[in-house]
């Protein structure tokens, strides 16, 4: 579908060398979640690039506590940074896995999603990806009390 529009018009592209609206699409490549466009303009033949990105519908998290927030790719991503800080865990990793989880959310075609299901969701990417950031997540995401209910989950995770 994106490679339909090659060689079509823009008519809602401005120029930014000359202000002219009118712009083809010279070239165009697909990313897995970005487009580069190469446009050239009609009038003044000046060439540039466009990035395009896919725009995701809003989607609301609600807290244990029935609060609503906004979604944040950011703020997910800052967890699992925290988790998984010095271990042998790549940003691309991490990055899949948050990429793993919006194709799961944004497919429910919900625009509200309980936070317990985000953080079942990245544990279960944690634990596959690396096992210590997966405990250290866990413990934040579950709250764990005391000790035993900490030593509980490691046992759970050495059992299988």
């Amino acid at each position: 579908m994106l490679g339909s529009l090659r060689g079509g018009l823009e008519a809602n592209l401005i120029c930014p060398a000359c202000r002219k609206s009118e712009t083809r699409v010279v070239d165009s490549r697909d990313d897995e979640s970005v487009v580069r466009r190469r446009r050239e303009c009609l009038g003044c033949k000046h060439r540039f690039t466009t990035y395009e990105r896919m725009e995701a519908p809003r989607l609301f998290v609600v807290k244990k506590d029935g609060r609503r927030e906004q979604y944040s790719r950011d703020k997910i991503l800052s967890g699992l940074r925290r988790a998984c800080e010095k271990r042998p865990v790549s940003d691309a990793q991490m990055e899949e896995a948050v990429a793993g989880l919006e194709r799961e959310l944004f497919s429910r075609g919900e625009n509200e999603v309980p936070a317990t299901l985000i953080g079942e969701k990245l544990m279960e990417s944690l634990k596959q990806i690396d096992k210590v950031a997966y405990i250290r997540f866990a413990s934040v995401y579950r709250s764990f009390r005391d000790v035993e209910s900490f030593q509980a989950e490691l046992a759970d995770l050495l059992a299988k």
